[in-house]
């Protein structure tokens, strides 16, 4: 019997790699947060990988740009009742949404990046921002002429405060006498689309010093990156790779796999799918393997919680050949020795969502 399921499995598994009937099955919707799904960020890697599902098997899907926070609910109730799955918000401002519209409708399957909605048809996705955070810390430190290094946020929320956290945290680690300056864009969803204020935050802090800024703000980053570039400093992105953005100025993003995330999402939905209507038409012919392989479909989008870090892929820096002229073979190996300690659990990194506060 697991030989068989297996196999069924791994015929889904090649149906998705054309424009095949599982992944035809579904039909999926993603909603983008403010900032919008060209953000060159967060958004815009959800949005990637939304994409790479897309090409790969020819599975169109509805989206939608959240411009104001009313139409958070109205929009993914509107999606549910118009029957698609899975919905995947993007963004930890969906959490009360999402709540609410994915008890209405269990029968459909949700996903939200960025925060936890425990309803038993939702897959929530957090991710290990410290650790990412922690490593691209070191590399500004390493890299800073002038000891004094700088963080710009978008929203004064915990997620953010946890990027900075680790961020600091690899700072002090690489070079325990280095400044921290550390400056929040704002306190509404605004603050995540403001490269205006972001590039004033930025200018503020070379001003005192500050020689590499990095920033987690969403498409207000861009403008930290564009500041730091001009005044011929340098950035570190977030998120997406941000590399390409100014070469030779940005000095590595802190990359977030959001697009991995989204992509197993769709993935795993289409695989759920295809074998339902396999079940059902096992069921149709009185086979004794259709209820154990409605069991397998159950399981196929597994709902809950999961948390990617370093040892997940989940996180990490970027080098390409935008910024490998950056980076010496000594910063490399001192990172790559962080993370192979974090990952073996050997390094903690300090997560500052569980007690809001920040130990470096």
């Amino acid at each position: 019997m697991k030989q068989f399921l297996a196999g069924l499995l791994a015929a889904t598994v090649l149906g998705l790699s054309g424009a095949g009937a599982g992944a035809a099955e579904i039909n999926p919707a993603v909603i983008f947060d403010i900032g919008g799904k060209f953000d060159k960020s967060f958004n815009e890697a959800a949005f990637n990988g939304a994409e790479r599902f897309k090409s790969e098997t020819g599975t169109e899907y509805r989206e939608f740009e959240i411009t104001s926070d009313a139409q958070r609910e109205q929009v993914l109730r509107r999606f549910a009742r118009d029957g698609r799955s899975p919905i995947i918000a993007v963004g930890f401002a969906q959490q009360t949404a999402m709540n609410a519209v994915a008890a209405e409708f269990p029968d459909l399957k949700f996903m939200v990046i960025d925060t936890v909605v425990e309803q038993p048809n939702v897959r929530s996705v957090l991710f290990k921002e410290e650790e990412g955070s922690y490593l691209v810390g070191m590399l500004a430190a390493l890299k800073s002429q002038s000891g004094t290094v700088g963080f710009v946020g978008g929203m004064d929320i915990p997620l953010i405060r946890n990027f900075a956290c680790g961020y600091k945290g690899g700072v002090l680690a690489a070079k325990p006498d280095a400044k921290f300056l550390e400056n929040m864009t704002g306190t509404t969803g605004a603050a995540w689309n403001d490269p205006v204020r972001g590039g004033e935050l930025t200018k503020a802090q070379i001003d005192q010093g500050a020689d590499v800024i990095f920033a987690a703000a969403g498409a207000t980053g861009l403008g930290v990156l564009q500041t730091a570039a001009d005044n011929s400093k340098f950035s570190i992105g977030v998120d997406s790779n941000q590399n390409m953005l100014h070469p030779g100025s940005v000095l590595t993003s802190m990359v977030k796999r959001v697009d991995n995330a989204v992509y197993a999402a769709l993935k795993d939905a289409a695989e759920a799918a295809a074998l339902t209507e396999a079940a059902e038409a096992a069921a149709q012919q009185n086979s004794p393997n259709a209820a154990d392989m409605m069991e397998a479909a159950k399981n196929s989008f597994t709902t809950g919680t999961q948390t990617l870090g370093l040892k997940e892929d989940g996180v990490g820096y970027a080098v390409d050949d935008n910024n490998k002229d950056l980076l010496t073979p000594e910063m490399i190996e001192a990172v790559e020795a962080a993370k192979a300690r974090i990952i073996s659990g050997e390094l903690q990194i300090h997560n500052y969502n569980t007690d809001n506060t920040c130990p470096y």
